[in-house]
Order: C-alpha cells, then sequence, then structure tokens
C-alpha cells in the first residue's frame, strides 16, 4: 500500500494505461465521481462560444497567457511550476516559448491571482 502521495504516483507509472482506466472507473463507481465532468467543462464552454449561453460562461472563465518572462526568469519558471504542475524542463520550455497559456478556462478570481504571482515575479501577462 502506498504511504504518500509521491509513492503512489511511482506506483501508477509502472501499471498499463488500461489498467489505469480501470481503477479510474473504479474509484469513479466507489465515490460516485466522474474524472470526465471536470476534464470536458472547459472544451464544452470553449466550443459553444457562439450559443447566448455560451457566452455568459466565457466571461467567467479566462486564459492566462504569459507574454513575456522578464528581467527574473528563474523566478517565473517557480511561479508556473507551482501553477501547473510541470517539471522543471516543460516550465522552462514554456517560459522560453512566450507567448503561451499557462493555465486555460480557469475561474476569473484564481486567474487574477496567478496573473499578479507571475506579475511579482517579473513576467508580464495577459487574460483572455
Amino acid at each position: 500500500m502506498a504511504t504518500s502521495t509521491q509513492d503512489w504516483i511511482e506506483e501508477l507509472k509502472g501499471i498499463s494505461v488500461l489498467e489505469l482506466a480501470e481503477r479510474i472507473k473504479a474509484l469513479e463507481e466507489e465515490f460516485g465521481v466522474s474524472a470526465t465532468a471536470v476534464a470536458a467543462a472547459a472544451p464544452a464552454a470553449a466550443a459553444s462560444g457562439g450559443d447566448a449561453g455560451g457566452g455568459e460562461e466565457e466571461s467567467t472563465t479566462v486564459d492566462v497567457m504569459l507574454t513575456g518572462a522578464g528581467d527574473k526568469k528563474i523566478q517565473v519558471i517557480k511561479v508556473v511550476r507551482a501553477a501547473t504542475g510541470l517539471g522543471l524542463k516543460e516550465a522552462k520550455a514554456l517560459v522560453d516559448e512566450a507567448p503561451k497559456p499557462v493555465k486555460e478556462g480557469i475561474e476569473r478570481e484564481e486567474a487574477d491571482k496567478l496573473k499578479a504571482e507571475l506579475e511579482e515575479a517579473g513576467a508580464s501577462v495577459e487574460l483572455k
């Protein structure tokens, strides 16, 4: 049995995708939740941009776009890693390839907080 989150993640890395899918389904059934409901919400909101109902939802969720790293690139990479959970290499690549989205389809309040953190680290950021 896994004793910590990191141990559990390492255990998951060693199983097949099919077995992982089966475990996810078992967890969904056990706890009465769905992993796809959250994941499908953001693409559905983006796809319905032309609908009148989609316009409301569009205004409550935004994308945080990194437009430039600024002078303190290492600090910006640290904030990106903390916000996204990316590894060092992936976060550095995202910062190097700006303008790039850091997070997409997040609530306005969370986006404002992330924007403030990135700007404090020296990055230039836009909310779209």
